[in-house]
């Protein structure tokens, strides 16, 4: 095993959390280390098709799955620089102050180890910093915070033919918030709604971590590997202090990185799995694994489409991936007689012929001439929505390691994840809410789309207790002080909102932690050296 160059912070993962960190510590004159199992990439290389869109997803050794879901790992990970982040819609609403008190205020769940307000200032940091359209004002249910700082992004010919629907059944809509350019913004042009924010975006119009972060962690001097799988953090010899992680190149050379602080920050299943694979004498379960709760208490929003067909022209190749309208009416947790949990509908979003949202992957029973017909008809009439709906925390829902192992003799990731009958009823409500709206709207027929699984979190959760929670409200871990977890995986609970802005502000108010307390997150200096 070679031995690199130690550094003040070593980063597993180079996608949405795994840059900032990079950028921020890099600027701050620590010396940094990011490792990222796929590929190199950057914005040049992105092609807006989407056969190129799937080389954005992950790539790496299999995630074995077993109950009655899918939680469709290989579309909702990345592959290579920008992580899942490089391929995100950029649909960013804050979470509610009620997210955060879950278990206070209802009986159920987790609740957050600090409450909304403690994270508001942070919200606001990072929409500025990023750059974030919409219209605070129409958002009549959002958070308090700051406005945003450009003006909305245009809606489109599909988004207001379905919003009338919600309009007739006295529903509200508002422009959805999205961290994508309505107008030049530090540098970045706007958005030119061709549709393919999901291969990527090649003029940096959509904040993800090649337009943002990395290239101010690569000018502050911080070092990115591709092709670097990390198998495994290792632990001084008295085992209070990681000191570095081993690592695997694309040639199968292994490389010990050395350095006083480790930041894991790759997606929720693969952060898991690290950990429990890292496990010593004096962490047999899994590496700062005493709480027994390392894997437990994975989460996903559950996403159910509505589609349909208007006499109006709607245009659907055209606009954003993610949609171009919000409506979170049905946040409140405890509305309905059936279903708990919150909700938001996000209208109108831009689909191409086939693969992620295609128009033929809305009607998947249809082949030979019956498809010829409905997509010559769909391309020009077909409207959509969906849901992003929140799923409970249950330690049942979890990330093992299988006993097959990759090429590098890394044991898989199994993640046994079911959807509960509470889940079930809240699906079965938001499908017959959707075709109502619909209807309302004057679709001339109408139907449910599959439901699936977005957003992967949990895992790693953060709390208070030690005995309850694998980190500290900082995402430190409670047993090991200079490891620092990063991104969804620590979310107690989930909300009913994409989880992408919350992880930059989680991230931001880390960093800043961090930096005015080194030594509370390094290896102490009698410490350095002690390497195994």
């Amino acid at each position: 095993m070679r031995v690199n160059d130690k550094v003040d912070a070593v980063i597993v993962g180079a996608g949405a959390a795994g840059c900032m960190f990079a950028a921020k510590l890099a600027a701050a004159g620590k010396s940094v280390a990011v490792l990222e199992a796929g590929p190199a990439r950057q914005t040049s290389d992105l092609i807006s098709s989407q056969i190129w869109a799937r080389r954005l997803k992950w790539g790496g050794s299999p995630v074995l799955g077993e109950g009655n879901t899918t939680i469709g790992y290989t579309m909702n990970s990345g592959w290579g620089y920008g992580g899942a982040a490089l391929h995100h819609f950029a649909l960013w609403p804050r979470l509610h102050a009620e997210d955060f008190k879950l278990k206070s205020l209802y009986g159920k769940g987790l609740d957050w180890p600090m409450d909304y307000e403690t994270l508001r200032p942070y919200y606001d940091f990072i929409q500025t910093e990023v750059g974030l359209s919409g219209d605070a004002g129409a958002e009549i249910w959002r958070p308090p915070g700051d406005p945003y700082p450009m003006k909305p992004l245009a809606s489109t010919p599909q988004a207001d033919i379905i919003a009338r629907g919600f309009s007739r059944l006295g529903f509200s809509t508002a422009p959805l918030p999205a961290a994508i350019n309505s107008e030049w913004y530090n540098g970045r042009p706007p958005c030119i709604y061709d549709g393919w924010c999901d291969a990527g975006c090649p003029i940096n119009a959509l904040a993800h971590p090649l337009a943002i972060y990395k290239p101010r962690a690569e000018q502050a001097g911080a070092v990115f590997r591709s092709g670097s799988m990390v198998t495994r953090v290792l632990l001084e010899r008295k085992q209070q202090y990681v000191t570095g992680v081993r690592f695997v190149a694309t040639n199968g050379q292994q490389y010990f990185q050395p350095a006083d602080t480790v930041i894991l920050a790759a997606h929720a299943v693969q952060n898991a799995r690290l950990l429990l694979n890292s496990s010593t004498p004096g962490f047999a379960d899994g590496l700062a694994n005493s709480s027994k709760l390392v894997g437990k208490y994975f989460m996903t929003h559950f996403a159910a489409g509505i589609f349909g067909l208007f006499r109006e022209k709607t245009h659907p190749y055209l606009g954003l991936t993610g949609g171009h309208l919000i409506s979170q009416d049905g946040y409140v947790k405890d509305q309905r007689k059936n279903g708990f949990g919150s909700y938001q509908w996000v209208i109108g979003a831009a689909m191409k012929p086939n693969d992620l949202l295609g128009i033929a992957n809305s009607r998947p029973e249809l082949i030979g001439n019956e498809l010829h017909e409905f997509l010559t008809r769909a391309a020009f009439h077909l409207g959509t929505m969906g849901t992003t709906a929140e799923v409970l925390p249950e330690i049942s829902n979890r990330i093992e390691t299988s006993t097959q192992k990759d090429r590098n003799g890394m044991p898989l990731a199994r993640v046994i994840y079911n959807h509960s009958e509470n889940t079930r009823l809240l699906i079965k409500h938001c499908q017959s809410e959707g075709l109502e709206i619909f209807k309302s709207a004057g679709a001339l027929q109408s139907w449910e789309g599959g439901v699936g699984n977005v957003h992967l979190m949990g895992g790693t959760i953060m709390g208070k207790d030690p005995g309850s929670s694998v980190t500290d409200e900082y995402g430190r871990t409670h047993d090991v002080p200079n490891l620092v977890i990063a991104g969804s995986g620590l979310f107690p609970t989930c909300g009913g909102v994409n989880p992408t802005f919350t992880i930059h502000a989680l991230t931001q108010r880390t960093i800043e932690r961090m930096l005015n307390n080194w030594n509370d997150f390094s290896i102490s200096s009698q410490n350095q050296g002690n390497y195994p």
